[in-house]
């Protein structure tokens, strides 16, 4: 069991001081016509037709229109350059993967046995846990443990790539399951020092894993009723930190008053704040970012509590260690970016954001649904992928200007090709360590390597850990990413194309 700990000086410096606070201190807009106008980005925009629907909220912080650019960097029609560091077999094996992952009803029939009473037998389950190892784990996973998905992320490097190493641990229940949380993920920090190359990214952690989820949901409702009631409302447990919401940011978790974390609770957060202050150190001492994944909105300001408060300890000079992570699928999501990159400008402190267009729609739409409330979700496709676009613009020209970093997360190959393009147009160095794109390890890997080829630094977003328990991780994934896997068709027919090329040259 875990054990109290004192809180350092470190922590206590940071709670609420006297200074201008970073939250609203009204219930009037966070940013009021006193305070210098928001600010305004050229986006990526899109090749598609005007959305017929728009957002009935749209986001105050209009951004300037962009044209389109004319400008292909990816190339993505050769497939033997793509393709030229994957051996014949490893591509007959992926071909068949995703043709098989790409079948809805094998995610469905996947969930069905996991939760059926075959696997209360002993010799149904070793067939299973067998199937699944030697097809969608060893394709889609980067090993038992932290030591083999490092070997596996250097030999990723050969192919020009890095890892993104991911612990699947989440959704802790006590202090016990936090502490052995933590414990994986330093020794997966750890075990990148071994490496004689720069062949890890990053380290990726999910705040459920080293918070109780009942004690990060309690701490959002708390953060959720300060910013709406802040004359009256005190948090004293609270750290300085930048802002998480926005006028816009959903508020329905929390239709009444919550009571004050109880003593116990306020116990279990610091443990939690010691846990993510020890990884943040360890991170900082082998000198590998550490990035902090998002999840659902109920629990997601409380995530971005903890980030922002260890990004203000830890983000020093220009290249950021902790990230955070913004959802652009989200309705608030563009306005929470701007909010928390530009408290961080004014603080002097460097900022890094992954973004990523989101993986929680289905729940986050039906809870809305079930509630009667607006949805959180953009209406449509096209507004996610114009938000994303926009969000990208804006960290490309910070990154520009000499302050923040951004990780890329897409599959999507023309968002991809834009912020290349706008990139390179705005001059940043292919070698900018503050520039990363990243692809899901076993998927989008013609992007990735079109990317590559064209100098850009791409990261796989790696998850690792046993069978047994990274089972129910990667069915959630399966589950929230069941469209993802469908819309695999480009990468199919790369693949095919490729290996069917490699075939008529073996026989003339």
């Amino acid at each position: 069991m875990a054990h109290r700990v004192l809180c350092p000086k470190i922590l206590q410096s940071l709670r609420n001081s006297t200074t201008t606070p970073l939250l609203r201190t009204s219930t009037t807009t966070l940013y009021s016509a006193a305070v210098p106008p928001p600010l305004t980005v050229s986006p990526l925009s899109l090749h598609e037709t005007p959305d017929p629907n728009p957002n009935p909220n749209p986001n105050p912080i209009t951004p300037t229109p962009l044209s389109s650019p004319t400008t292909t960097i990816l190339n993505l029609n050769a497939v033997k350059e793509l393709f030229s560091s994957v051996p014949t077999l490893k591509l007959l094996r992926s071909a068949a993967n995703l043709h098989v992952a790409a079948i809805e009803p094998m995610v469905d029939l996947g969930i069905w046995v996991m939760n059926s009473k075959l696997m209360t037998a002993p010799v149904a389950r070793e067939v299973t846990v067998g199937a699944i190892k030697h097809t969608f784990y060893e394709h889609f996973c980067a090993g038992r443990g932290p030591v083999e998905a490092a070997g596996t992320a250097a030999k990723l490097w050969d192919s020009g790539l890095k890892g993104m190493l991911v612990y699947a641990l989440e959704h802790a229940a006590d202090n016990e399951s936090c502490d052995w949380n933590l414990d994986a993920f330093l020794k997966t920090v750890e075990s990148i020092k071994s490496l004689a190359t720069c062949s890890v990214s990053s380290t990726v952690v999910k705040i459920t894993a080293i918070c109780p989820l009942r004690l990060l949901r309690r701490v959002s409702d708390l953060l959720r009723w300060e910013y709406n009631n802040n004359q009256s409302f005190q948090l004293p447990w609270k750290l300085n930190t930048l802002p998480v919401f926005s006028d816009s940011s959903p508020f329905y978790h929390t239709p009444i008053k919550p009571d004050p974390l109880t003593p116990e609770e306020e116990s279990d957060l610091h443990l939690a704040q010691q846990r993510m202050l020890k990884l943040c150190q360890k991170c900082v001492e082998v000198g590998v970012p550490l990035l902090v994944d998002a999840e659902d909105t109920s629990v997601q300001p409380g995530i971005d509590y903890f980030t922002y408060s260890a990004a203000l300890m830890h983000n020093k000079g220009d290249n950021p260690i902790i990230y955070g992570t913004i959802q652009t699928y989200l309705k608030d999501a563009r306005e929470r970016l701007f909010l928390a990159a530009r408290e961080a400008e004014r603080m002097g402190v460097s900022i890094g954001f992954k973004l990523v267009r989101g993986a929680y729609m289905s729940s986050e739409r039906e809870l809305a649904a079930s509630l009667g409330v607006e949805s959180p979700i953009h209406n449509t496709i096209h507004q996610t992928h114009a938000c994303f676009n926009d969000c990208a613009s804006f960290m490309l020209e910070k990154i520009a200007n000499g302050s923040g970093a951004v990780v890329l997360a897409t599959h999507n190959i023309e968002s991809g090709n834009k912020a290349a393009v706008k990139a390179t147009d705005l001059g940043i160095k292919k070698g900018n360590e503050n520039l990363q794109f990243a692809q899901l390890y076993g998927m989008a890997d013609a992007l990735s390597f079109g990317l590559r080829n064209a100098g850009f630094q791409v990261s796989k977003y790696m998850p690792f850990g046993p069978v047994e328990r990274i089972m129910p991780y990667l069915l959630r994934r399966a589950e929230e990413n069941r469209g993802l896997l469908c819309a695999s068709t480009l990468d199919r027919q790369l693949l095919r194309k490729e290996l069917m090329r490699r075939l008529k040259v073996a026989i003339f």
